[in-house]
């Protein structure tokens, strides 16, 4: 499964890249910022993933630039109940923090949780002390939850209304960035077909109140919309369009 927008791809979190995640979760770096600062081993790596691979949870390996940055996800999304969710990020390094990529990735999985999958509302917790990550975040539009102000890891929340009168301008500003593509790319790969999770979503996609056109290429379902870029509407797209570079590309290990 792979997402594409903003000249950036999200892919779905594969088997083989676990130890990688791991390596860049156990770094000092990550930890310093995570709740939970305790060594990771591979049995427990092993573990979280077969944990989270299904069609409730939705995790992405960050492809900036052809090269695999960080990790960004979207857990316990209750399809068919309330259609809530809850978010998080990490960069595998310093290096990524003053570029485009955790903006422009943050920016897709927002929208493929309240567009393609029609959910209602995203939660993220932030440590109280991550100033830099609570001010970007309220600049999205989430919002602190109730009683949250003598938690540590504090809870926000998110509502479609509330992201698209936010980020306008956002979206407005990474659109020029990647070279005023207006259009969102949602790959359904073999694997996700083999697994189900592509099945169980499709559902959801085509429940939406705009119709989501698609193709079928390669052994993959390929799905469009575009945004207006004049009034950041979603709009649906023409299935001829022709499929996204990144699509073909194997990015870095």
């Amino acid at each position: 499964m792979k997402l594409i927008k903003y000249g950036l791809t999200l892919q779905r979190v594969r088997e083989e890249d676990i130890e990688m995640l791991r390596q860049w979760r156990n770094s000092d770096y990550v930890r310093e910022k995570m709740e939970y600062r305790e060594y990771i081993t591979p049995e427990m790596q092993k573990k979280w993933f077969k944990s989270i691979d299904n069609p409730n949870n939705f995790y992405y390996i960050i492809i900036y630039k052809n090269e695999k940055i960080g990790l960004i996800n979207e857990k316990g999304y209750d399809r068919y109940g309330n259609q809530k969710s809850e978010s998080g990020l990490f960069l595998k390094s310093k290096e990524y923090e003053n570029t485009f990529a955790p903006v422009l990735a943050s920016l897709i999985l927002i929208e493929m949780n309240f567009y393609f999958l029609n959910g209602k509302e995203s939660y993220i917790r932030i440590l109280k002390d991550n100033l830099k990550s609570i001010s970007y975040n309220k600049s999205i539009g989430y919002e602190l939850c109730e009683n949250q102000e003598n938690i540590e890891n504090q809870l926000y929340v998110l509502t479609r209304e509330s992201f698209e009168r936010k980020t306008k301008k956002i979206r407005k500003a990474a659109l020029r960035i990647s070279g005023n593509d207006p259009y969102f790319y949602l790959i359904w790969e073999p694997l996700d077909f083999e697994s189900g999770i592509a099945q169980n979503s499709e559902r959801i996609v085509k429940d939406y109140p705009i119709e989501i056109p698609s193709k079928f290429e390669n052994g993959c379902r390929i799905y469009y919309y575009k945004t207006d870029v004049d009034n950041m509407e979603i709009i649906s797209s023409d299935v001829d369009v022709a499929t996204p570079e990144d699509y073909y590309q194997d990015p870095k290990k």
